[in-house]
């Protein structure tokens, strides 16, 4: 991963961009369990959930023009690197449609951002480490975001 890449800028570029297209999003993965435990995680890109029914080449039109280089395409997401290097997946899937109409916002700076709520985050989080065809460290990382986001979160002056 690049030492200089900037989740912050990285997700505040993008939902500038979705605001001005209009396009329903919520952040999910995560930096949406960072911010909801308030335990910062480790991740390897930002996770943006857009509304299914949105034009995904509307969407990728918009991101390229801002300086987004596309850097893959799968059947329900389409990954970008942002400027400063950090990745970024665009998620079109109607099964988190219902969750980005639920989405609270989340205020960063100047930028009001939709974030998915906590129960269905857990939800979320649950479902992906059930799943069998999911790489062992994923699921496993899954079953400790949902052990954050219930409040099992570590205290800085505990021991081992």
């Amino acid at each position: 991963m690049d030492e200089t890449a900037d989740k912050v800028r990285a997700l505040l570029d993008t939902a500038r961009i979705l605001e001005a297209i209009h396009a329903p999003y919520a952040l999910i993965g995560g930096i949406a369990v960072g911010i909801h435990s308030r335990v910062p995680r480790a991740t390897a890109d930002t996770d943006i959930a857009v509304l299914s029914t949105i034009d995904l080449d509307a969407v990728s039109r918009s991101l390229t023009q801002a300086g987004f280089r596309r850097i893959g395409a799968f059947r329900h997401s389409v990954n970008f690197r942002h400027k400063s290097g950090e990745p970024v997946q665009i998620i079109f899937d109607a099964t988190f449609d219902p969750m980005i109409a639920r989405a609270e916002r989340f205020e960063m700076g100047d930028v009001s951002v939709p974030i998915v709520c906590k129960l269905d985050l857990i939800e979320m989080k649950q479902r992906a480490a059930a799943d069998p065809a999911r790489r062992r460290s994923k699921a496993l990382q899954d079953q400790a975001d949902v052990e954050l986001l219930r409040g099992d979160v570590p205290d800085p002056d505990e021991g081992w």
